[in-house]
């Protein structure tokens, strides 16, 4: 019995330090952008994000006008090609690197 609760107490501790795969984050984002956004768009993805500071980035997605407004800034984004599980990173990643946000390294 006590090696159960040993062996459960340690994976309780390893699933709780490892990061979640469902969440987002803005490197995720920013490869993404990359790769399914960058020809379309024909800048890059710091341009894309720096048309809005974060608490306007933040506003947009929480009316869920994202994928609008992407598409107003990249007329030529087919957004049917894009993964609806996509949207969250790429927000994260503009988020990020707002106008008023982190500079990126060069």
């Amino acid at each position: 019995m006590r090696k159960i609760f040993t062996i459960l107490g340690l994976s309780f501790l390893v699933a709780a330090s490892m990061p979640s795969v469902a969440s987002a984050n803005a490197k995720r984002g920013q490869k993404l952008f990359k790769k399914k956004f960058r020809k379309k768009c024909g800048f890059s993805g710091v341009r894309f994000a720096r048309n809005h500071t974060q608490d306007e980035w933040e506003e947009i997605y929480d009316e869920g006008k994202f994928q609008d407004e992407a598409k107003k800034i990249c007329p030529r984004l087919k957004l049917k090609k894009i993964k609806p599980a996509w949207w969250k990173h790429v927000y994260d990643f503009s988020e990020k690197y707002a106008s008023d946000g982190i500079v990126p390294k060069c």
